[in-house]
């Protein structure tokens, strides 16, 4: 691997003028106004080490990233024709972003990766990556596919375009093509992102110890500590949809030790929590998620906690946070988070609303989540016509091996309304079998309409 200096020296020396000054003077300065001290060489020699991979969304850390943008910054006053530190900086920002849930940084992202195509419009697949990931980060899956796929078409071995892929095409729907984007990775770059990526496969297909096990080599190959936190996160996740909250637990405990901050991984936590009967350190847990990593989903979450526990207000309150956190994000140049938004709706707002929203998010990316999210919305907004079209997408959601309790119950609930009633206590026993306590607020009511089915009811 090359040196951070070998790097520079291969740079190009060429100086723009005009736009290339005023690109430096609107995106980089802004940046630098409240920089700490000049970052230590050894976090921008981690930095630099990694960049190579962020754009593909191999994890680096938020401190690192910031050392390399400021190191970034500072070459780029001085050399503004360097499309490759464009991309750097572009793909460092992207990572920043999405490891602090901060979408202010990703129109600098944008800035920057569009900056370096226009700097050398031919020949730029690091750009080119770069914008396929900030993309997908945003949750347009389908520029995100467009772009990805034009450039493997030209550098099938460039192997940081295949991370995007699979991320695109699971959200696509498309798991026979994340399946083979994942093999052509682990072919080309085998090592712990591989490892992680097609544990994400193997899961979405119903291969549950086929992706623990794999999980596990990725969190043993890591090489970073944001590498190791983030396997051991995705490790919870896994055990959590397992119905395991003590393998959950020891998972995001380890985690939170690897880095205390991560509020991925106090969220999980506060979910086991939940489960094991103990509120008060769930909501302990959700508070500080919320403050360390501010994601919406949180509030959402939090707030069905509140209101299993017979606090409406409260749980009222989260709810209204949960619109806030997406607006807030879209103004500050994030995604639109559709899925989080109809799910929202469906159950805590206008089901009406939240089928409109499902329907147009189906049209632009046909996954099983969506699918589970519009069948709920449809079911949730009344009718016989309803339920009948909500019966056919609750199945469309369970047909392609993602054990997901949510799921089940969903498509047990729905049949229940149709009056099939085999059919429905079979999935409500399921849910309730991949993961007995899968929400504090839905969980319950499944226990009781199985019972009442098991009196014919």
């Amino acid at each position: 691997m090359e040196t951070e200096q070998q790097v520079k020296r291969r740079w190009p020396r060429a100086v723009l003028a005009g736009a290339a000054v005023l690109v430096v003077a609107g995106v980089l300065v802004t940046e630098g106004l409240n920089e700490a001290p000049p970052p230590s060489p050894g976090a921008v020699g981690r930095a630099m080490a990694a960049v190579e991979a962020v754009g593909a969304g191999v994890p680096a850390s938020p401190a690192d990233l910031s050392a390399l943008i400021g190191d970034r910054t500072a070459w780029l006053r001085e050399h503004p024709g360097d499309e490759h530190s464009w991309s750097v900086l572009g793909s460092a920002y992207l990572e920043r972003g999405r490891w602090t849930a901060d979408p202010a940084d990703f129109p600098r992202a944008e800035m920057a990766l569009r900056h370096s195509l226009s700097v050398r419009p031919r020949g730029n697949p690091e750009a080119e990556v770069g914008l396929a990931a900030l993309a997908h980060a945003r949750g347009d899956h389908r520029a995100a596919r467009k772009w990805a796929e034009a450039v493997r078409k030209r550098s099938p071995r460039r192997w940081t375009v295949y991370p995007v892929l699979v991320g695109a095409y699971t959200r696509l729907g498309d798991q026979e093509a994340a399946a083979g984007a994942v093999e052509k990775l682990e072919a080309l770059r085998p090592g712990a992102w591989a490892r992680l990526l097609a544990a994400d496969v193997y899961r979405d297909r119903g291969w549950r110890e086929d992706a623990a096990a794999t999980l596990s080599d990725a969190t043993a190959l890591a090489g970073s500590t944001a590498e190791k936190v983030t396997c051991l996160h995705r490790s919870g996740e896994l055990a959590w949809e397992r119905g395991e909250p003590e393998e959950a637990l020891r998972h995001y405990e380890a985690a939170l030790r690897t880095d205390p901050g991560y509020g991925r991984a106090r969220a999980g936590r506060a979910r086991v929590m939940a489960a094991l009967g103990r509120p008060s350190d769930a909501e302990v847990d959700y508070r500080a998620a919320i403050s360390d990593t501010p994601l919406p989903e949180f509030h959402l979450e939090y707030g069905e906690l509140l209101q299993s526990l017979d606090r409406g207000p409260e749980a009222e309150d989260q709810y209204a946070l949960v619109r806030e956190g997406v607006a807030a994000a879209r103004k500050r140049g994030g995604g639109r988070n559709e899925l989080l938004l109809g799910r929202l709706d469906a159950d805590h707002g206008d089901p009406a609303a939240a089928v409109r929203r499902l329907r147009a998010e189906w049209r632009r990316h046909p996954d099983a989540h969506v699918a589970d999210a519009l069948a709920w919305a449809l079911h949730r907004s009344g009718g016989a016509r309803n339920r009948g079209e909500a019966l056919k997408y609750a199945r469309r959601a369970t047909e392609h091996g993602l054990r997901n309790a949510l799921f089940f119950y969903h498509l047990g609930t729905i049949e229940r309304a149709m009056r099939e009633y085999g059919a429905a206590r079979r999935h409500l026993e399921e849910a309730l079998r991949i993961n007995p306590a899968f929400s504090p607020l839905l969980a319950p009511g499944a226990w009781e309409a199985l019972h009442a089915l098991g009196d014919g009811r």
